[in-house]
């Protein structure tokens, strides 16, 4: 008893803290010149992302973001630094914004077309 005892009370900790930080720390943004994104639980990071980097837009849906109607995009760009990733956003919002980047990176002239 006292094992299940001491998994469970880290796990409802969890559970009752990480929505609410999570809502607090992370954030996006893509607008006509890049794509913002605020992540971090300890550690936070700002990412800006020019559209002229960008060269590819993927969609991910779990099993448990499909469940839920959610997605994740992944802006990601040929540098090392890695890609942007959005996630836990409205499936139809996340269809609208890959419409609206792949848009957008293509009206942008620069190192990604």
């Amino acid at each position: 008893m006292w094992a299940t005892l001491i998994s469970l009370v880290p796990g409802l900790l969890y559970m009752a803290v990480m929505p609410a930080w999570r809502y607090r720390v992370h954030r996006w943004e893509a607008t006509d010149e890049a794509v913002y994104a605020a992540s971090g639980w300890l550690w936070q990071q700002w990412r800006v992302v020019p559209l002229s980097r960008v060269q590819t837009v993927d969609t991910l849906r779990g099993p448990i973001q499909q469940m839920f109607g959610l997605s994740g995009i992944t802006v990601t760009t040929a540098s090392a630094a890695g890609a942007v990733k959005i996630k836990g956003i409205d499936h139809k919002l996340a269809g609208d914004l890959v419409e609206y980047l792949a848009k957008c990176t293509q009206a942008v002239p620069g190192d990604a077309t």
